[in-house]
């Protein structure tokens, strides 16, 4: 029986041992992009996936090749764990719909820290308008990811929507759920890739983004239920787009990094 009390991207990342390294799992479509489940959700599942079969719980580094895109619906997800340190635990997780591999995960998970480390950031989060006065991304039809995300740009990267475009490509804003939830690793993985590519913030929205390969690196667990982000891209050649993000809690502390590589084809008019 449901629990009414379950945050929506809790029921979202159940998943179900079914033995041997095999999990079963429905994808939603609560966090869709145009019908397609967001790449960010789908690597939180997968962390989640990883979590379970990982000694090591601290930090990850999950990369996520897209190999083909998923639907909402049923599907399985086969672990490998490669090896197993003192220090690390690394494996591997494939997502199947169908017969047909969608997604290769490689994850590294680190054990705790213990005792004092070296703390030095040679940049630190963006400045940006507060949360109330940025620009909150209306609920828009056939992206269910934004019923339940609460996303807020700065005022200076909005130009974009009426046409106004501008350098560089960058956006930066808050991000946040609209039903409060604690932020933890499945949740930063999300967060990584609710922003709009950058590239439309020079370029305008008309072309096709699609995600090929998505890393991230999280740096810790943050106490606080808003982040600030910054995703910029620099580089469109060969057909393809990077975009390079971080993700800072209100304290000034990075909590992730990221860097995502997409195709990048114009729309036809």
């Amino acid at each position: 029986m449901d629990n009414p009390n379950l945050h929506t991207f809790d029921k979202d990342l159940e998943i179900f041992d079914t033995g041997s390294q095999v999990f079963a799992l429905t994808l939603s479509d609560h966090w869709s992009i145009n019908g397609t489940p967001n790449g960010g959700y789908l690597m939180g599942v997968i962390a989640r996936i990883m979590e379970c079969c990982s000694q090591k719980k601290a930090t990850p580094i999950i990369t996520a090749n897209y190999i083909s895109k998923c639907f909402p619906g049923k599907a399985l997800a086969y672990v490998e764990v490669i090896s197993e340190s003192s220090n690390f635990t690394r494996l591997q997780v494939r997502l199947v719909q169908q017969g047909e591999e969608k997604i290769r995960a490689l994850g590294t998970f680190s054990s705790e820290l213990n005792g004092e480390v070296i703390q030095k950031y040679e940049t630190g989060p963006p400045v940006m308008a507060s949360f109330e006065e940025s620009f909150q991304v209306p609920v828009i039809p056939d992206n269910a990811l934004f019923d339940h995300i609460d996303l807020r740009l700065d005022p200076s990267c909005v130009g974009w929507v009426s046409g106004d475009l501008s350098e560089p490509s960058e956006f930066k804003g808050w991000v946040s759920f609209k039903k409060e939830r604690k932020i933890d690793i499945p949740a930063i993985l999300l967060f990584t890739d609710t922003f709009p590519p950058p590239i439309f913030a020079s370029f305008g929205a008309s072309a096709w983004v699609p995600t090929i390969e998505l890393s991230v690196n999280v740096r810790k667990i943050p106490d606080t239920r808003i982040l600030k982000g910054i995703f910029k891209s620099r580089f469109i050649s060969g057909g393809l787009v990077e975009e390079d993000g971080e993700l800072w809690d209100t304290n000034g502390e990075l909590v992730a990094i990221s860097r995502q590589i997409s195709k990048y084809r114009k729309t036809k008019d």
